[in-house]
Order: C-alpha cells, then structure tokens, then sequence
C-alpha cells in the first residue's frame, strides 16, 4: 500500500492549495460555512490544485470536493441534530465507542513526556492501542459506516487531495491520496481517529490514528504551491513545544521561504461564540456552519486578489 505524496504522479497545475484543520463537529462545519460564503462572495476555493485535509478537515475537504458547498451548508442549517450516548467523533457526528472527559488531560501527558514529536507520535498511538475502546472489535465496521454517511461521495475526487494520519504502531506519519490503494471512506476515518474518543483505525492490518499528531494543520504538504490558503478552526494555535515545529506559523515560515503566498482564516468573534465550549457538541454546527458563512463572504472580496 502506498501511502506517500512522493508517489503520486506530479500534478499538471501547483498554482493553489487548500487546507483544512481538524476542529471536531464545530470545526467541519464552521469550515464548510467559510467556504460556501467565500463561493457566495464570487470565490470558489474548491477549485484550488490541491486539497489537504487533517481529522474534521479531512471529512470536509472530501465533501467540498464531491457536493455543492451551499448543499453542504443548507444540510447542516436545517439538520435537528440529538445528543445520543457515546462520544463526539471529528467531522460532524459522534464516535462509537471511548471516553473523552480526559481525552485532554492524557494527551497532554503524553505530549510532556515526549523528548521530539516523533517521540510523541510514537507514544501517542501506543497508549492509544492500549485503551479498552480499542479492544472493541466492532467499532472499526461501524466508524466507518458512521464516516461515509457523512460524505456525499465515496469515490475519491477528481483534484488532488491529501488526507494525513498517523500510523498507530510505528508513529510514522502517513499521507493518504487516490494513488494509495485506499477508500475514501478509510482514509477518513483514520485521520479522524483520535486514538481516545476514537480508537485506532485499521486499514490493511495497520492502524492509524489522527493526522493532527503529524503536524497541526499540516500546511507544509502544500509546499511547491504559488498560492496557500489555510482555514484554522483553532486558529493556528498548539499544544506541542514550538521547537517541534507543530504549529502553523513555523508552517506558514516554511511555505514562504519556499516561494508561496499563503493566507489563514482563522474564526472571528462570531465564530468563537459559536463553538462554545465543547467543538464536539453537535449543537453547535447550525451556528457555526452560519457564523462561517458570514465569515467567508465577509472576506471574499479580498481574498478573491490573492487567489485568482
């Protein structure tokens, strides 16, 4: 199986690049808002060269790619979502099995404890095959069932898109494209693996767990692009040592001492509001998904200059 963008045949344009951050339930679909009003502003970023995607980022960038945004956001608006028992999963739903009340607290363990980042990665997917959740063999059948609900296409898109995660045993990050002999559907589900909340996520008798443990946002896989435009529902912020070199302003360094424009998006006030206290919360996608969208027309006149 293949799992590196280095396999990939080149793509004919490198012009622009599109990136989607992780942010739970409140992030997925604040992010579809932003990009349905930057489509209602006149800029239709789902054109771009390149689509990355980390955990909640990852089931958007494979909805923005195989359904009309303003159908994405008009779902989200007229959904009445329940709160039912079990944990909040990325992406717009909740996962099937696991704790999360101390998903922060043993995350931020693992995280002092580790010498560099791939120190963490290692340690991160160990502790996270230890936990009872992932002892469950039922729920990989059913996470699954429960990702590809979410997506209006099971089929992987026409346009680049990269979908990253981490491999559970090795710590080796993994970048997941329609080159890798993948699911659409897999590739998802692993990067919205949290490895707590959602156990690991097997794949070929592998396991992986979230792409946000390989690099935040993970914006450097739009190296070589003239321009890069990153949505941050956490607005650039992290929770690793700045030497790790986790964060998105180190990202955002690099990409433009290679050459590339970028700009971030990162929520406003009315977005913040929106999520609440808990991005998990699928109450909050209605006001996300809508403060998003105000968000996104707001900015498209002066994004339009920069994209097009």
């Amino acid at each position: 199986m293949n799992t590196t963008p280095s396999s990939a045949p080149p793509f004919t344009a490198r012009e622009r690049a599109l990136v989607l951050h992780g942010g739970g339930s409140a992030g997925n679909a604040w992010e579809i808002g932003v990009v349905a009003g930057l489509l209602a502003g006149g800029l239709d970023v789902t054109e771009a060269d390149l689509i990355v995607g980390t955990s909640a980022g990852s089931t958007a960038a494979a909805q923005i790619t195989s359904a009309p945004p303003a159908e994405l956001l008009a779902a989200i608006l007229s959904a009445t979502p329940r709160q039912p028992a079990g944990p909040a999963g990325p992406g717009g739903g909740r996962g099937p099995v696991g704790p999360t009340a101390n998903y922060m607290e043993i995350t931020s363990r693992i995280i002092a404890a580790a010498a560099d980042a791939a120190d963490m990665r290692r340690k991160m997917g160990a502790a996270a095959l230890k936990t009872d959740a992932a002892a469950d063999g039922s729920w990989p059948a059913r996470w699954r069932a429960t990702v590809a609900a979410r997506l209006p296409s099971q089929r992987w898109p026409q346009r680049p898109v990269r979908i990253t995660a981490v491999n559970a045993e090795t710590g080796e990050p993994v970048v997941f494209d329609c080159h890798s002999g993948v699911d659409l559907a897999d590739a998802v589900a692993a990067s919205t693996s949290n490895g707590f909340g959602v156990p690991p996520y097997g794949i070929g008798g592998s396991w992986y767990i979230d792409g946000g443990y390989r690099r935040n946002e993970n914006a450097d896989l739009a190296t070589g692009y003239e321009r890069v435009l990153v949505l941050s529902p956490f607005s650039g912020r992290s929770r690793h040592p700045r030497a790790w070199g986790m964060d998105l302003a180190t990202q955002v360094g690099e990409l433009r001492a290679g050459g590339s424009r970028v700009e971030t998006i990162f929520p406003d006030g009315a977005s913040l509001t929106a999520f609440g206290t808990d991005m998990m919360d699928l109450s909050t996608r209605p006001p996300a998904a809508r403060a998003g969208y105000e968000q996104g027309r707001g900015l498209a006149g002066d994004l339009i200059k920069f994209w097009c």
